[in-house]
């Protein structure tokens, strides 16, 4: 399974790049030669996807490395390291394009002449492919469930929206008012900095042993006590491992019992998660002796 999930980031990567490498040469050309700013900004926005792309191979690459004697617990927050470089990557693109549109209206240096026709009809292709790429990418990190590929598909979105932007600066200069051609660049400064900003946070979440949805944690307990044999539920803890889950389960068994018995209601605790919740990279179980006369009077 994790050879299949990796095989199919690769090839969904291979075709972000190729597209990208398309739509930038084809957006950077728009933009010169119909002499609109907002367009080459956009260009240099879709020419990181292909940066941010090559990262999203590495990261996925080392976390699906086989475990061993320095990661004896797995590599997989190494994508989540990935996604991180690929946030300030992100951010940092998106603060250049804004400073670059406050400084040409701060000193009223207007590009010279009005943007071509080119630049809009770019502006609608990059619309459209790069939409088209948000929801190709997002559905393939959905399946292997993949945050640094989820968050190249998000980038894909952010320079979607800076299309967007360029193309209301772009005919807003057209229409005689080429600062809307500056103020486009930093519209699309903000989008990219909150896109930043939300990959940043999840996947800080995922290295910093975050717990489990409510949901997820509920169905858990209700899977450990339906188990043969188990008295109690004495701890449930959750931790996030990049886009794996670890688990150490406390269960209560009858204190009479023997040994094996209490063994393997526990291994029957560790079996039925590690199944039922594929993300569950393993699970530990602790079993504790309960008194059935004290559980009784109780």
């Amino acid at each position: 399974m994790q050879n299949s999930n990796e095989r199919l980031a690769m090839r969904v990567a291979r075709n972000s790049i190729i597209i990208n490498i398309g739509l930038s040469g084809f957006k950077l050309f728009a933009g010169i030669f119909a002499n609109s700013a907002a367009m080459v900004s956009d260009a240099v926005h879709s020419i990181t996807d292909l940066v941010s792309t090559v990262i999203v191979i590495i990261g996925i690459k080392l976390a699906n490395a086989e475990d061993d004697k320095e990661h004896q617990y797995g590599h997989e927050r190494f994508e989540c390291v990935a996604t991180l470089i690929l946030a300030m990557l992100i951010f940092t693109v998106g603060v250049g394009i804004g400073w670059s549109g406050v400084q040409t209206i701060i000193s009223g240096e207007y590009a010279v002449g009005v943007p071509g026709i080119l630049a809009l009809i770019a502006a609608v292709v990059s619309i459209g492919v790069k939409e088209g790429v948000f929801w190709y990418v997002r559905a393939a990190a959905k399946k292997i469930d993949s945050g640094a590929l989820m968050a190249d598909a998000w980038h894909s979105r952010a320079d979607g929206l800076s299309s967007i932007g360029s193309f209301i600066g772009i005919l807003g200069a057209r229409m005689g008012f080429p600062i809307m051609d500056s103020l486009a660049a930093i519209v699309i400064c903000l989008f990219i900095i909150k896109t930043a900003v939300q990959i940043a946070i999840e996947s800080l979440g995922k290295m910093t042993d975050r717990a489990c949805d409510d949901e997820t944690v509920e169905a858990m307990r209700k899977t450990i006590l339906s188990q043969e044999s188990i008295v109690s539920l004495d701890a449930l803890r959750t931790r996030m491992f990049g886009n794996k889950i670890y688990v150490d389960v406390e269960i209560g068994v009858n204190a009479d019992v023997t040994f094996k018995q209490a063994h393997d209601a526990a291994h029957r605790v560790h079996d039925a998660i590690e199944h039922e919740f594929p993300k569950v990279k393993h699970c530990k179980v602790h079993a504790n002796p309960v008194e059935m006369a004290e559980k009784t009077n109780d």
